[in-house]
């Protein structure tokens, strides 16, 4: 089975991370939608898959059961074609340190994206969890209170570390399924890391856009209670995503390791120390 060498993955990541900036934005939105509904409907699955297992009987093996199932969310994000945030903090800064788009590219797709996997989420949230009563009656409705309840009481500190072990397995997978060749081969890539990070418990941002307003629109917990979730697990997924995965893979196989470390600590500190868009700040490519 062919598959790319880590060089030619760096590469990959970076000319698609500039090719997902020239989308225009009706078709950002329409995929981004697409991927919020997808990574659902992955979820969705996970609950009705697992919340008939017995937890006394089956343990920790029920857990697993629905990891084995939730990647198929993101098998048909990269095979069928969507626009992931999560996988764009990492794909849009490998091509920001490649230089081959600027800053202001990165927060016009993110928030794009942001906003359009949020759609998407509560689509399937609201119409397949809530009208359908998909996530509603009987022990659909407990699995999908205990889940959600498990992801918004963690403290802030928490959440957010745990949403840096979920995107840096998320954005492994995605990683992997760039060294495939063949359908076969993306979808192996793709499934372990996936598997892997629900079967720990790690936040997912665009997960928990489903399934914390699936357990609101049941009558449970609040909307300040997710955009509390949401920030920390959007900057833990960040740091995963953009630093764990982009960054240190473009310092480790970049043209010239030397320079781009280099280029990796300018652009770093310019981020956090200037306006992104000053005249000679990290705006500028």
């Amino acid at each position: 089975m062919a598959f790319n060498s880590p060089e030619r993955i760096v590469e990959i990541a970076a000319h698609t991370g500039k090719w997902k900036t020239r989308l225009s934005i009706l078709r950002t939105l329409l995929l981004g939608f697409l991927a919020g509904a997808y990574i659902s409907l992955g979820f969705l699955l996970y609950i009705r898959v697992t919340a008939e297992l017995p937890q006394d009987i089956w343990g920790s093996v029920s857990v697993l059961i629905g990891a084995g199932v939730f990647p198929l969310g993101l098998i048909f994000v990269i095979i069928a074609g969507g626009e992931l945030l999560t996988g764009n903090m990492m794909t849009l800064i490998t091509a920001r340190l490649a230089k081959k788009i600027t800053t202001s590219h990165i927060i016009r797709n993110w928030t794009i994206i942001t906003i359009s996997n949020f759609i998407g989420a509560l689509f399937v949230a609201y119409f397949f969890g809530h009208v359908l009563g998909l996530t509603e009656t009987g022990p659909y409705l407990e699995r999908t209170i205990s889940v959600a309840g498990s992801k918004i009481s963690e403290s802030f500190p928490k959440a957010f570390v745990s949403g840096i072990g979920a995107n840096w397995l998320v954005c492994l997978a995605v990683w992997l399924a760039y060294a495939a060749n063949d359908i076969a081969g993306k979808v192996i890539g793709i499934w372990f890391p996936i598997m892997a990070f629900v079967a720990i418990g790690f936040q997912h941002v665009v997960a928990n856009m489903f399934i914390i307003p699936a357990a609101i629109f049941a009558g449970y917990f609040n909307w300040i209670d997710y955009l509390f979730n949401f920030g920390a697990v959007f900057l833990g997924n960040l740091i995963g995503g953009a630093v764990f995965v982009g960054s240190f893979y473009w310092v480790s196989y970049g043209s010239d390791p030397n320079k781009s470390f280099a280029s990796c600590s300018l652009f770093v500190s310019n981020c956090f120390f200037r306006c992104p868009f000053a005249p000679d700040g990290c705006g500028n490519p």
